[in-house]
């Protein structure tokens, strides 16, 4: 996984293919994640669907164009304290007094500066032609009570308390590219430009299934009268809103028996209004995942299995869509299949779905930070994949392991605060300083 680093130290990262056999034949290698990643990417060609949406309504959402400033910002010379404007010349010693001229409130026209005066001046005021400086109020006070006339009782220097116009944003200038993931502190910025709508990329549109016939939903069985061998389905709650978080458009399919007749009319059917199909469960080799074939009936398949844990089993491929379909009916629709284990369906996501759908939107700067932090715990017996590894940022600046990091314990991404980005075939000594992702990162 392509990820920034910062930090002390950059660690290697390694994937190391592992071969195994079955009864039958050999099977292919693993595939690499980072390898596994890139070219799931090149598959991930950006929509082409716009949409013009209210600066209000556009947290979250891609930005589809350059937005170019058609002003500056400030617009003009303000003053950023309330206080005085005058020529630095006019107090060269403390105790200079001098003549108020003027009064200029916010939004106020201001006039040039006499000679020998000071103007009244508010945060956010034009600051009068002639004045070169703002003497802040704190720093000052009337002469006598009369208003008309104020002490300085410090030497001012020139430029104090001045935004100088567009010092902010110049007059033509990208104030926020195409593809930017658009945060609270973006629409404050497009709104200080003008912009009361903005171009954004339209929501990718996910079907979300799920597959297994000891799925049952919460609420449909009471615990204590589950059927041998029910569980409940976490992974419809945590992949819809997840799906949702990176603005995509939901359609909750539900859950599909295993069955490979259902199985294909459930792609077929998603395929022809979606631009991704997203699957959790039946994507391993058992007798009753029939996500693989079905898909390979109705499209391609490219990924297979990959070198990390949790969650070896994914896939990736494409599934075709009728000649009248209504979206998109010349381009077939993507498909994903998860692992059905919760903490491999949660992770393969974060790791691999998450950049996937964003850069459907357009965004291309999606690789997650990670930082060097020392472990405090031990790894002696070296794993095969590289691992993911639940963890927990303590109050002594290092990192907890949550003890149990099977697959499908999801109370782990639950107490973690984010993973350790573990290499294939190596240790963790106590202190050993580990590439930390916070989840933080990886929601975000």
């Amino acid at each position: 996984m392509v990820d920034r680093q910062s930090g002390p130290v950059c660690l290697q990262r390694r994937a190391v293919p592992m071969s195994s056999t079955d009864s039958t034949a050999a099977r292919a290698p693993l595939m690499a994640l980072d390898e596994a990643l890139q070219r799931l990417l090149a598959q991930a060609h950006p929509l082409a669907r716009v949409e013009s949406v209210s600066t209000f309504d556009a947290d979250g959402r891609v930005l589809a164009a350059d937005l170019v400033s058609a002003l500056q910002v400030p617009p003009q010379d303000n003053a950023s304290m309330d206080g005085y404007a005058v020529r630095a010349a006019d107090v060269s010693h403390a105790g200079a007094v001098l003549r108020v001229s003027q009064r200029i409130p916010a939004g106020a026209a201001a006039h040039p500066l006499e000679q020998g005066t000071a103007a009244r001046i508010f945060t956010g005021a034009p600051v009068p032609p002639g004045a070169d400086t703002i003497v802040m109020q704190e720093d000052t006070e009337a002469v006598g009570g009369d208003v008309h006339a104020v002490r300085f009782h410090r030497v001012p220097e020139a430029d104090q308390w001045i935004r100088r116009a567009g010092e902010d944003v110049r007059r033509g200038a990208v104030v926020l590219p195409q593809g930017a993931r658009l945060s609270p502190a973006s629409l404050g910025l497009a709104a200080s430009v003008g912009c009361a709508r903005l171009d954004v990329a339209a929501p990718v549109r996910v079907a979300l299934f799920s597959t297994g016939d000891e799925l049952v939903m919460p609420g449909e069985v009471a615990p204590a009268d589950m059927r041998a061998g029910a569980i409940y389905n976490s992974n419809r709650f945590f992949l819809r809103a997840l799906l949702r978080r990176f603005g995509c458009e939901v359609s909750d399919l539900g859950i599909v028996p295993d069955r490979r007749a259902a199985t294909v009319a459930a792609l077929k059917s998603a395929a022809d209004h979606h631009d991704l199909i997203l699957t959790s469960g039946g994507v391993s080799v058992g007798e009753e995942d029939h996500i693989k074939p079905a898909v390979e009936q109705l499209g391609a398949l490219d990924l297979w299995q990959i070198a990390m844990k949790p969650g070896k089993p994914f896939a990736h491929g494409t599934v075709r869509r009728d000649a009248g379909a209504g979206v998109d009916a010349d381009r077939p629709c993507h498909f994903i299949g998860l692992p059905g284990n919760p903490v491999s369906s949660f992770i393969t996501f974060l790791l691999l779905v998450r950049p996937f759908l964003l850069r459907l939107q357009g965004v291309t700067d999606d690789a997650p930070r990670s930082i060097a932090l020392p472990a405090h715990f031990t790894l002696g017996k070296p794993e095969k994949r590289r691992e993911f590894l639940r963890v927990h940022r303590n109050a002594a600046g290092g990192l907890d392991l949550f003890p149990n990091q099977s697959s499908g314990v999801l109370t782990s991404v639950v107490w973690g605060d984010g993973l350790v980005d573990h290499p294939a075939g190596a240790t963790i000594a106590h202190g050993d300083l580990v590439r930390f992702i916070a989840f933080s990162e990886l929601l975000a």
